[in-house]
């Protein structure tokens, strides 16, 4: 099998060609280049008037004259505008129109949130261990609690496409075979060079966290 080269980086001059051709954003009656453009220039020009008049009120509330560093704080951020081409160039002035429309619209009037939203998830000092000798290199274990018994230690794969639980551990759910439904076939990986086959599946409700902030779904 031939194996594709990768991508070469754009050319050095691409966005010079740019400026020197045709302006996409005045087809029709309007013929100058994309640098000569009064509209785009115009534009800029009142983002540059814009940010250096915030930072000039910024400096007089501050009682700021000059840059002072600060290693410690929030770094300055200095916008970067650059025009590209691609796909974009040739759209027609409806779907031009409905993209300026799907990028400056407003909010919905009535606000959309996913079910789980409202449930912040945090980690701080309390999760963390007293010491991480590798970091990244040690496996996830984690005490999640199934039905109404907490797990003390429950490997988390991410790389797993299935969640496996032993018969021992379902007959301590006092769960009856009878509630298992058929298994769609076996799978590899748990016992190496062999074919494991499940006696079934079975959807059980998982819980994490604390009665004050938790979260839990239903896992097959």
């Amino acid at each position: 099998m031939e194996r594709k080269r990768p991508q070469s980086p754009p050319e050095a001059g691409i966005f010079d060609k740019m400026l020197k051709e045709p302006c996409p954003y005045h087809k029709g009656g309007a013929n100058h280049k994309l640098e000569d453009c009064r509209m785009l220039k115009k534009h800029f020009d009142g983002l540059v008037f814009k940010k250096d008049a915030r930072d000039d009120q910024k400096k007089e509330k501050s009682g700021d004259k000059g840059d002072v560093k600060d290693d410690d704080g929030f770094s300055a951020v200095h916008d970067c505008y650059m025009i590209y081409g691609g796909p974009s160039t040739q759209l027609t002035a409806r779907q031009r129109k409905r993209e300026c429309h799907e990028v400056f619209a407003a909010r919905r009037a009535v606000p959309q949130y996913l079910s789980w939203s409202s449930t912040p998830i945090t980690f701080d000092r309390e999760d963390h261990p007293d010491k991480v000798v590798a970091p990244g290199v040690y496996l996830l274990v984690v005490d999640p609690i199934i039905i109404n018994t907490r797990l003390s230690k429950v490997l988390m794969d991410g790389d797993n496409s299935l969640n496996i639980i032993y018969l021992e551990t379902l007959d301590l759910f006092n769960i009856n075979r009878s509630q298992l439904q058929p298994s769609a076939g076996g799978f590899h990986g748990v016992v190496p060079g062999k074919k494991a086959l499940p006696v079934g599946r079975i959807d059980l409700p998982v819980c994490f966290g604390t009665a004050a902030n938790f979260r839990k779904e239903t896992l097959t």
